[in-house]
């Protein structure tokens, strides 16, 4: 009878670990977003397409760092590249003008 209910206990934590294997992968990885990974699949787990999905994902590296911060600096950037361009642009045709002007009143 021990030695049943020992089984049991060992069987138990094998099907445990085994559920909960997304998890671990993810904190072995040092995943920046391992209490998200692990509340999915503590939800989601029990279907076979969430524990797929939540193992996938403890298995994909960290996302970059800071990618708001580079996405804004992108968007400064070309902004500036525009801003710079139609200034250009409107520097060209104020010269253009100037010289039209400057040969019609010859």
């Amino acid at each position: 009878m021990v030695s049943h209910s020992v089984f049991e206990i060992i069987v138990l934590l094998a099907a445990v670990a085994l559920y909960f294997l997304p998890a671990l992968l993810a904190e072995r990885r040092l995943r920046d977003d391992l209490l998200t990974i692990a509340l999915f699949n503590a939800v989601l787990g029990w279907t076979v397409f969430g524990w797929l999905l939540a193992l996938y994902w403890a298995l994909q590296p960290n996302p970059p760092k800071n990618i708001g911060g580079r996405v804004k600096e992108r968007q400064r950037r070309l902004g500036m590249l525009l801003f710079s361009r139609r200034l250009d642009d409107r520097v060209h045709a104020r010269e253009a003008r100037e010289a039209e002007r400057g040969r019609s009143s010859r």
